[in-house]
């Protein structure tokens, strides 16, 4: 219920921002009595679009906080905490990076990164993760998860998304408006944009959704593999990623919350909409990558 909730507040505020900074630009008001402005759809397109996802990006390591339960390791409690802090600050430091803040949460096996800026991200591991692995096979979680931070997978996912977003909302008012005017051919008393216009729009938004999800999940995916191999680079060697991934493939995957999926170890295996590839095609392409 907490995720949830959390959820569900977290749009209602970024809707409602978003929809008052179109108010105050004034670029909301795309339909004129002329037709379609498509200069003021565009930047409404554009708040909207890159808008949400920036805003999500922001906000993103205080939700993954609060919403997975994360504790933050400021001063190690045991010899664990020692360990893992200890690894995360010698792959930041193999990676040129900033020290992220390094965390641990209640949960099935899973890890994850997030956070808007490389020299100031979070890493977190679960509990699940350090009970059913290696220290060598979590070493090489932690070497995948600190490669998305160097690697800046977490900004250019943004970017993708913001780009994405932005020609659905584009698209759909288009398509909405020429399905529209279609409809309302000859009909002298067309004042405004009719029925038609709003159906289709939310149709479209739907289904351009759709396609941008699975574009969205196809660039995630490549990362993926980015990632893998570089933790077999700050590791030295490709074998414990490898093995990590192996055992991964035979746990029940952890649930993450969907903003924090793209950022996860693991994900849902053959699907369009998956942010990761199946487990056999990443060990493939480790063992077949040159060390």
């Amino acid at each position: 219920m907490k995720r949830i909730a959390l959820f569900l507040l977290t749009n209602i505020a970024v809707v409602a921002v978003l929809g008052i900074t179109a108010s105050l630009l004034g670029v909301n008001r795309f339909l004129t009595a002329n037709g379609l402005n498509l200069g003021a759809l565009l930047g409404f397109a554009f708040i909207m679009g890159f808008g949400g996802a920036i805003i999500s990006l922001l906000i993103s390591k205080p939700v993954a906080k609060w919403s997975s339960g994360v504790h933050v390791i400021e001063q190690p409690r045991n010899a664990d905490e020692a360990w893992i802090v200890d690894t995360v600050r010698k792959f930041a430091d193999k990676a040129g990076i900033g020290m992220p803040e390094v965390g641990i949460y209640e949960g099935e096996p899973n890890a994850f990164a997030t956070g808007a800026f490389k020299n100031s991200a979070l890493v977190a591991v679960s509990t699940g993760l350090l009970q059913g692995m290696t220290r060598e096979e979590v070493e090489a979680v932690i070497g995948h998860e600190v490669a998305h931070v160097a690697n800046g997978d977490m900004v250019t996912m943004t970017l993708i998304q913001g780009v994405m977003n932005t020609f659905v909302v584009f698209l759909s008012r288009v398509i909405g408006y020429a399905v529209d005017s279609f409809l309302r051919k000859g009909d002298s008393e067309n004042s405004g944009p009719g029925i038609g216009y709003y159906v289709t729009t939310i149709v479209m938004d739907i289904l351009l959704g759709f396609v941008a999800a699975m574009i969205v999940a196809w660039f995630s995916r490549q990362r993926e593999f980015r990632a893998d191999a570089g933790a077999a680079q700050l590791m030295g060697r490709k074998q414990p990623m490898v093995n990590a991934l192996a055992r991964l493939g035979g746990m029940v995957p952890g649930e993450l919350p969907k903003s924090m999926q793209a950022m996860g170890i693991t994900g849902n295996i053959g699907k369009l909409f998956s942010s990761h590839p199946p487990i056999e095609e990443r060990i493939a392409a480790l063992q077949s990558a040159q060390q």
